[in-house]
């Protein structure tokens, strides 16, 4: 079966977390549609980088530095995209920040970074998107959580609390916007093979983990069935070796 996808062409894409290897995956799995991209990250010269790669392979691209954890940023964001492409149609939060520690050791100044980045951030660059996004044929808005919005996970408390709360969102932002044809997707994978990930479970081999692209086909997944007769809201994701369920 064919499906048509030629709505997207043209269309404007907003992706945080731009210059990690999902972001990097997503990025590319989005102009194989002909989207326009918006990408952000906070080290000027990653992310040129990135987007000269994206152009490389005929990406349109336009990048804006700057730090999610910064409140008046996620508004120069949201102008940003408008300004450069007079619309936008579909919000990619991809970026996140993870800490392995025991409570005891969290600190106050860590645990707002953290929640400041997973679930501060998406929340009101949502907010600040909304009116565009309510003037596209296509609504779209695509969070990347992660397996713990549903379990917990020993010395990841606060990345836990962070993607549960990134999954209340999701689930409130897409009762809110029902009415107005705003699609509010989330990927909630278990492991995948990031620097991150390396980080925070070493112990895991690398050829068990999801793959970057396996979460861009996901994307694409979500950007295919955009004009289809059924809704996905969440698409949960394991890697092979875990338990089923």
């Amino acid at each position: 079966m064919t499906i048509d996808t030629s709505y997207w062409e043209g269309k404007v894409a907003l992706i945080t977390g731009a210059t990690g290897e999902m972001g990097i995956a997503i990025c590319r799995e989005l102009i194989g549609y002909g989207i326009k991209l918006v990408i952000t990250g906070r080290v000027p010269e990653t992310l040129e980088e990135v987007a000269d790669q994206l152009r490389a392979e005929g990406g349109e691209v336009a990048t804006l530095t700057g730090n999610l954890e910064n409140y008046e940023f996620l508004d120069d964001l949201v102008n940003f995209t408008i300004d450069t492409y007079g619309s936008l149609d579909l919000l990619v939060n991809n970026a996140g920040m993870a800490h392995k520690s025991p409570i005891q050791e969290m600190t106050p100044e860590l645990y707002d970074r953290i929640m400041n980045v997973n679930v501060k951030a998406p929340y009101f660059l949502t907010q600040k998107a909304l009116d565009y996004l309510r003037l596209s044929d296509v609504p779209t808005i695509i969070n990347v959580s992660s397996v713990v919005a549903h379990r917990g996970y020993k010395n990841q408390s606060v990345f836990t609390i962070s993607k549960h709360a990134l999954m209340g969102l999701s689930k409130a932002f897409a009762v809110e916007t029902l009415e107005e044809g705003v699609r509010v997707h989330t990927i909630t994978p278990g492991a995948v093979l990031t620097d991150l990930i390396g980080m925070i479970r070493p112990d895991l081999k690398p050829d068990d983990l999801i793959k970057p692209q396996d979460i861009a086909d996901v994307v694409s997944f979500f950007l295919l069935h955009r004009k289809s007769s059924f809704v996905v809201d969440e698409i949960r994701m394991r890697r092979i070796g875990k338990e089923p369920f």
